[in-house]
Parts: structure tokens; C-alpha cells; sequence
């Protein structure tokens, strides 16, 4: 595959209040910062609400790169757009993001000059369901899960010259996040369901996923310590009397979660949302101990997808937070680390319902993010 480097290794972008209160030093809780004018103003012809941020600090600009419904570069912009990353391309670079609608999913992508300006847009995945997790590899291909039952995980080419490839040894399974891990070679995966689970794919030669091991976390409620155990059937249901058994039904004392969603690989420890209860939980792989960094106490963090924290080591910064009732997915840096990507999607409830949109953010990230 094509370029030298997936993001900055310093610094991520990373939906969700949360996140911010998993990685903040003590002392750090500020609020998403109220600077500038209302975002967007200078877009008064679409359906984007002028007052759907607070603002931009001073040296930021925005802009509209893609409204769904609308041709981008060439492709037609998909509806709810979700996960999303970026990829070096020579002089300039890409952002893919993920389509999260029912059978009508894939893996949409931009190509920008580096002057900024849209080069093209291309299909990179197509048919899938429910294309909502997403995560870049370390030799710069996209992985792209599906959030159903049965959902399949497909490793797509961000520029467009080879065939996407359903990673099935990856396991069947409700998509809820993924994370990869190069220090010791192995994907993690969260399952989007009230009862999932938290696996590891460990390939048998990291760099290629088409075969490998999937296990899945095992551990007693209230316990630190956790083990893993491999799956036995990854690739399809296992079927006991007639009746289908999913993956996380395979291995007694499989170790459950409310609604695994958004997960993070930094430092040795994973990170991942459960939107069930709200929590971050940290994996410390070289422990092999879970605990829960933050707790909101029965909140549902449902409610939270509506900002973007900056995070560089273990200092989170707030960077904006939607209003209105908009939420924010697949945020993601440029290589260079000067633009910032991501998605706003409108209410459920909004009438009429305006459409999806995709924005840059141009400015000094890393500054913000220095002690």
C-alpha cells in the first residue's frame, strides 16, 4: 500500500466527552472551549445550521467538504456517514468514511491536493450493512465492521486500486469498535450489544488478516485480572440443537459489556466505550487487568457523541461540542496534523431533516494540546 504514515502518532482526535475524561490529567476538566464566531457562518446556503458549534479558537477556519445527497469530487456523498480515517497520498491525502445505513453501507472516500483542494471522490466499499466501526492499519488500509448480528468486517483500499476483502477469521459479530494494536501485533474489537464482548484477532503473520486467531476476553465481574480463550467458530454461528449460537454465547465466562462502542489503542492500553452504561474501560495488555477509568454513574453516554477531544499521551484537550441536537463521527487528523475531518449528523427527530455533513478544520491542533 501506498504513503509513509496513517496519522500523527502524537496526537488523535477522538469523538465523544468521554475520552476526555479518560485520558485528562487531574485538574485538566475544562469544557469545549466557546471561541470565535458561530462555526459555519460563512455557509449560508446549505441546511448546516450557523449556531450548530459553539465556535473555532482564534488561527482556526472550517468548511463544508461533502453534504450527503450531494457529488463530492465525483461520488455521490452517502447518508450517515460514521467512522472515519486518514491516509497519507504523495503530496496530498485522503479521508474514507464509513456509511452506517441498513444494506445500503460502504466505505466512501475524498481525495485532497495539498493545497486543500478536493481532487476526487471514489467508492471503496459498496453493499455493505451497517458500516459503522472503523480503523486504520499500520500498512495504511481501512477496516470497515459492520454493526449487525452478524456483521463482517472488510479490510478496503483508501486509494482505490484493490478490491475490498471480507476478513471473516475477524468473527461474525455486531461491529461496535476497532482498534489496532502494532506493539504486539493483534486487532481488537468491541460488539455493539447489551450483552457483547471484548475479542483480540491475532493474525498468523501481522501485516495480512486473512487468517489468524480470534479469542475473545474471559474473566468474573468485579476482578481485575481477565485471560483470553480462543472462539471457536469465528467465521460463522455455531449451531447447538437446531438453534444458531453467536460468537459471544461460544466460550463460558466470556466476559460481558453493555454495548461495546468506540475503542482506542495507545500506550499498551485499549480503550472502549460501552454506551450502555456510559463507561471507559482500560485493557493494560502487558498486565492483562481491566478497570474502569470513568463512570457516569447510570448515565448513558449515548448523549455525548456530540463533541471532539484531542488527545496526546495522557493530556485530553476539548476541542468543539455540537449543538442542536447534532452529532459528530469519524473524526480524524491529516498526516500533517493541520486538518481535522469528521461528520455532523442532524437529530433523528428533525423535520425536515437536513442532510449529513462532512467538514474540515484547519488550524495549529498540536498547540492546543501542549502543556
Amino acid at each position: 500500500m501506498q504513503g509513509t504514515s496513517v496519522r500523527s502518532a502524537a496526537l488523535s482526535a477522538l469523538p465523544g466527552a468521554l475520552w476526555r475524561t479518560a485520558f485528562a490529567r487531574p485538574g485538566d476538566g475544562r469544557e469545549p472551549h466557546a471561541w470565535g464566531e458561530p462555526y459555519a457562518q460563512g455557509d449560508p446556503d446549505g441546511p448546516f445550521p450557523p449556531d450548530v458549534l459553539r465556535g473555532l479558537p482564534p488561527g482556526f477556519t472550517g468548511r463544508i467538504v461533502a453534504r450527503s445527497g450531494e457529488r463530492a469530487g465525483g461520488v455521490a456523498w452517502h447518508a450517515a456517514p460514521d467512522g472515519g480515517g486518514c491516509f497519507p497520498d504523495g503530496d496530498g491525502w485522503i479521508y474514507v468514511s464509513n456509511c452506517a445505513l441498513p444494506l445500503l453501507g460502504g466505505v466512501t472516500a475524498l481525495r485532497f491536493a495539498p493545497d486543500g483542494s478536493l481532487r476526487s471522490g471514489y467508492r471503496i466499499l459498496s453493499g455493505a450493512d451497517r458500516s459503522g466501526a472503523g480503523a486504520a492499519t499500520p500498512w495504511h488500509t481501512w477496516l470497515s465492521g459492520e454493526r449487525t448480528p452478524y456483521g463482517r468486517v472488510f479490510e478496503c483500499d483508501p486509494y482505490g486500486l484493490r478490491a475490498p476483502m471480507p476478513r471473516l477469521a475477524m468473527g461474525l459479530f455486531a461491529h461496535g469498535g476497532v482498534a489496532c494494536d502494532p506493539d504486539r501485533g493483534v486487532v481488537y474489537l468491541t460488539e455493539g450489544e447489551p450483552d457483547g464482548c471484548l475479542y483480540r484477532f491475532r493474525p498468523d503473520d501481522w501485516g495480512d488478516l486473512t487468517t489468524g486467531v480470534l479469542e475473545v476476553m474471559v474473566g468474573t465481574l468485579g476482578e481485575e485480572s481477565v485471560t483470553w480463550e480462543r472462539v471457536p467458530i469465528p467465521a460463522t454461528a455455531h449451531v447447538s440443537l437446531g438453534e444458531h449460537v453467536p460468537l459471544r454465547e461460544q466460550v463460558k465466562g466470556a466476559r460481558r459489556f453493555a454495548g461495546g462502542g468506540d475503542c482506542h489503542y495507545s500506550d499498551g492500553l485499549v480503550r472502549f466505550v460501552t454506551e450502555g452504561d456510559g463507561r471507559v474501560w482500560a485493557y493494560d495488555a502487558a498486565r492483562e487487568c481491566l478497570t474502569v477509568l470513568h463512570d457516569t454513574a447510570g448515565r448513558s453516554g449515548g448523549g455525548e457523541d456530540g463533541e471532539i477531544t484531542l488527545v496526546a499521551g495522557d493530556r485530553a484537550v476539548p476541542f468543539l461540542r455540537v449543538t442542536g441536537g447534532w452529532a459528530v463521527a469519524g473524526p480524524s487528523l491529516s498526516p500533517a496534523g493541520d486538518r481535522l475531518y469528521f461528520s455532523c449528523r442532524p437529530p433523528q427527530d428533525a423535520r425536515p431533516a437536513p442532510a449529513a455533513v462532512t467538514v474540515e478544520v484547519r488550524g495549529p491542533f498540536p498547540d492546543l494540546v501542549r502543556a
